[in-house]
């Protein structure tokens, strides 16, 4: 009796002991949850990046990560969204830059009309540029990516061939390529791009002044049946994290994101161009859009209305208290290295 009695004791008192030990031992660390807005539609570039990043980040840290995307503006709107992000209303977002000239100076000096001719340069670029610059305008965020769409050309309901077509034309286009339709006497219409499909519909505006992508993602070959191609601007884009919630995040966390901002950086852009050319062919085949190449001479012509524009922006700049003259020999200088 005495030995099964020693023997209930003793088991007793491991369950106890067994218990107890569960109850002091730390619970293993929950699953780091995460928001990432976006403004335009899902199936657009800069939300397929997203996904992508998404994907990577969640996999190179096995589960430890957890990253909620809104795609589309809901939660966070396109001129809303650096600061959103720095109040914490997302803890991650994605804004175009060009939406925002005068608060992004630095890095929107890679939408001047310097020859930058793929999403690929213009993403190294701007990578370039923000690393050596380290923009003021990023202080209160972390930046965990940036890129740039593919150069801008025109798609519009009648055709341009010539400079005389352009003239008082409206045109959907947003930040700094304001600048440049009015040097060829067009108008700019400023406008969401996922609002352009009806104002195209409606007259409001007679075509697009943006990359080819839209042609496809936004269906716009099937209003725009004539594509005229400036290879023009390009427009820069960061995605950016508030500084709060990534200094909370661990080492190890924060290593995995270090690491991919120039994998990042690469395959946007390479993505970019290479959808930008499935959108051409997409757009000759199902819709019979025509694409327009401007002769020599008018290329000439239409390069030498935009040249004024980079000096007045060195002006601007200078007188921001930036190097505007140095930023753009830097930009120069990388459009030689990385072929345009």
């Amino acid at each position: 009796m005495k030995q099964k009695l020693s023997i209930f004791s003793l088991l007793t008192m491991a369950f106890i002991l067994l218990t107890v030990s569960f109850l002091i031992t730390p619970a293993k660390a929950g699953v780091i949850k995460l928001s990432y807005a976006n403004f335009p539609p899902a199936p657009t570039f800069p939300c397929v990046q997203m996904e992508y990043w998404k994907t990577e980040v969640e996999k190179r840290t096995k589960g430890k990560v957890l990253i909620n995307t809104y795609p589309g503006g809901t939660l966070l709107g396109a001129k809303n969204m650096m600061d959103g992000v720095i109040a914490g209303q997302a803890d991650i977002g994605n804004l175009c830059m060009a939406y925002q000239p005068g608060r992004f100076v630095v890095t929107n000096a890679t939408s001047l009309p310097l020859g930058i001719s793929s999403a690929r340069a213009g993403s190294m670029i701007l990578l370039d540029i923000f690393n050596k610059y380290q923009p003021r305008a990023f202080a209160k965020v972390k930046v965990l990516a940036v890129f740039t769409t593919a150069p801008s050309n025109i798609m519009s309901k009648k055709a341009v061939r010539n400079f005389q077509d352009i003239k008082g034309m409206d045109l959907r286009a947003s930040g700094g390529a304001a600048q440049i339709l009015k040097a060829w006497g067009a108008n700019q219409i400023g406008m969401p791009m996922s609002a352009t499909p009806e104002a195209l519909q409606k007259g409001v505006v007679q075509g697009v002044f943006s990359s080819l992508e839209v042609m496809k993602d936004l269906k716009f070959a099937e209003i725009c049946k004539y594509v005229t191609l400036t290879n023009t601007a390009i427009y820069p884009f960061a995605v950016v994290m508030n500084l709060e919630r990534w200094n909370s995040l661990p080492k190890d966390v924060q290593k995995i994101m270090e690491d991919l901002i120039e994998e990042q950086t690469k395959w946007t852009g390479n993505y970019m161009d290479n959808h930008v050319k499935e959108a051409i062919s997409w757009s000759k085949k199902t819709n019979q859009v025509e694409f327009i190449e401007l002769s020599n001479q008018q290329q000439i012509l239409w390069n030498k209305k935009l040249e004024p524009m980079i000096q007045k922006w060195i002006e601007k700049a200078n007188a921001k208290g930036f190097s505007g003259q140095e930023i753009v020999n830097d930009i120069q200088k990388l459009i030689k290295k990385y072929g345009g």
